[in-house]
Order: structure tokens, then C-alpha cells, then sequence
């Protein structure tokens, strides 16, 4: 997918990952159509882009089936924070399944690429670390949380089926946590959670002892990562690990962002919710030498960057 001026649909593209992309893609002279029902998703993320000549939104839920006329698709949609995929775990599934069901059947009649946002959560609470692309995982089919961990899982299923029954051109990333501008303020995920809890000078809330650990990718980094697993040929297609291998403790976190706001803010410590995993960091060496990529912002860099956009959110 080398070519210049493509049309190019990327569903979810009114969330945080999605809107970073659609500014990407337009910045290399693609026509970009954004579908999105705006259910976590918000139009503050892609209005400045409303006016662009090669971007168009549609409003859309991709559990019904959807007919355009693209030249490849990004699969972005679906809620991505636990806050938010277990408000409505029924519909999370739904989106999760029914929507690759409906994206690959478009892919399969246009004969074009598609590309699965798909995440870490498929490797669950992980008994191997770091987490390579080869280990199956160990998640709890039955839980709050299973609406999305199997929900992403099956759908990587049926993009493998769709692949290897259909011929469709698949490719599908694992994504591990990632952070910047345009995050959600309630998300509840840790970082947004921790910069807003220190700008405002309140408790930060430590789930657990602190001790488990996650790995933070820099949102540019990640952008940059689906772009070049898109155009690799179509016999790539995944699953890659895309992630930042820097594991920090839920603590180091919380003092990094404590320092770079000055806050008063005090650590409290709550009980660990059910099926938190313990560890998480990707094992990156197939991304490293399949798509020549390593993720280059520091934590400490990207942290900036993130307090500024929630300073920015939170004086208005």
C-alpha cells in the first residue's frame, strides 16, 4: 500500500488512536474516510479536520454492514479502556466480532488490505514475559473483562480464517498500552488517570501494591508502526507485537508524572481489580525486523507532551 492518493477507510477514527491516524494518512496526501458511531470516540478529536479536502466522517456503527469504496481499511473501532468496554461488555463483543465480520467481507469483495487493531489483552494475565507473538495466553473466558480479551481474540480468528479460506490480505497488530494528546480524561486508564489526579493536586490512585508493571508506547510511535505494516507484502500478516519494551512499575510511573506536574498529589493504594494482569511488556523483535521499527520518544518525553494536552483539556 505504497502508492500516493488512495482512499482509505479507518473505522474508529474519531478515537485517540484513530484520529492520530487520519491526521497521518491526510499528511501523505490520502483521502481519508473516518467511520465512527461515536460511542467512545469524540468529534474534538477530528474536528480540525473537518474542513480538509481529502477527509470525510461518517457516521456509522460497524456491527451493521457497511458498503465504500476504499482501497484499504484500519480497523480501529472498538472501546478500548475497561471503564469503557465494560459499560456495555454485550455491545463491546459485538463490535469486536460482528464489525471484522463485516469490514473482511468488504475487503474480500474489493480485494484489498485490511489491518486488525488488536491488543495485548489477548495474552491475558500472561504466564510468560515478556509476551512473544508465539504465546497463546491465559485469559479468563468467563469475566469483566472477557468482552473484550475474547472478543479481540475472535476476531483475529476470523481474519486468519478469512485469510487463509478467502485470500483476504490481512494484517494484524498487537498493541500494547499506549499514550499521548487526545486520550480521554475519564478513560480510566493509568496514565490519563495519574496526570489528571496530579494536576489537580488529588490522591493518585495505585490498584494493588504498585508493583505490577506495563510498558508505555508514545502515540507517534505507535502511528508510525501501522503505517509501515501496511505496506509490507501480503504474505506479512501478523500478529506483530507494537509496543515500547520500557517496563515501569505502577509506582515509577506515578512519581514521573508527580515530578513533571509539581503536584502535591500523595499516592493511595486500592485492592487490585479482578484479572489485572501482573506484568505486561512486549517482546518487539518481529516488529524490529519485519517492519524495521522500535518505538524512539523516552517516557519522560512523551509524559510532557501528555500533561500539556490535559492542561490544555482541563483550563477549559
Amino acid at each position: 500500500m505504497s502508492r500516493k492518493n488512495q482512499t482509505i477507510l479507518i473505522t474508529g477514527g474519531g478515537g485517540f488512536l484513530g484520529s492520530h491516524l487520519c491526521e497521518r494518512l491526510l499528511d501523505e496526501d490520502h483521502d481519508v474516510i473516518c467511520l465512527d458511531n461515536f460511542f467512545t470516540g469524540s468529534k474534538e478529536n477530528i474536528r480540525h479536520l473537518l474542513n480538509h479536502s481529502g477527509f470525510e466522517l461518517v457516521r456509522h456503527d460497524i456491527t451493521w454492514p457497511v458498503y465504500l469504496e476504499v482501497d484499504a481499511i484500519y480497523n480501529m473501532a472498538c472501546p478500548a479502556s475497561p471503564v469503557h468496554y465494560q459499560h456495555d461488555p454485550v455491545q463491546t463483543t459485538k463490535t469486536s466480532v460482528l464489525g471484522a465480520i463485516n469490514l473482511l467481507g468488504m475487503a474480500k469483495r474489493l480485494n484489498i488490505p485490511i489491518m486488525q487493531a488488536s491488543t495485548s489483552e489477548v495474552y491475558g494475565d500472561p504466564a510468560v514475559h515478556p509476551q512473544k507473538e508465539e504465546y497463546w495466553g491465559n485469559v479468563n473466558p468467563i469475566g469483566p473483562r472477557s468482552c473484550y480479551d475474547e472478543g479481540k481474540r475472535c476476531a483475529e480468528t476470523l481474519f486468519f480464517d478469512y485469510y487463509r479460506q478467502l485470500k483476504v490480505s490481512i494484517k494484524v497488530v498487537r498493541i500494547f498500552n499506549t499514550y499521548g494528546p487526545r486520550m480521554q480524561i475519564n478513560d480510566g486508564r493509568v496514565v490519563s488517570n495519574f496526570i489528571v489526579q496530579a494536576l489537580k493536586n488529588e490522591d493518585i490512585t495505585i490498584y494493588g501494591d504498585g508493583s505490577q508493571t506495563r510498558s508505555f508506547c508514545y502515540v507517534s510511535d505507535m502511528i508510525e508502526a501501522f503505517v509501515k505494516m501496511m505496506a509490507t507484502p501480503h504474505e506479512v500478516t501478523g500478529p506483530i507485537n507494537l509496543g515500547n519494551p520500557g517496563e515501569f512499575t505502577m509506582i515509577e510511573l506515578a512519581e514521573k508524572v508527580i515530578k513533571l506536574t509539581n503536584s502535591k498529589s500523595k499516592l493511595v493504594y486500592k485492592p487490585l481489580p479482578k484479572d489485572d494482569p501482573v506484568r505486561r511488556k512486549p517482546d518487539i523483535s518481529k516488529a524490529e525486523k519485519i517492519l524495521d521499527w522500535h518505538p524512539k520518544v523516552p517516557l519522560d518525553e512523551g509524559l510532557e507532551k501528555t500533561i500539556a494536552y490535559f492542561k490544555s483539556i482541563l483550563k477549559k
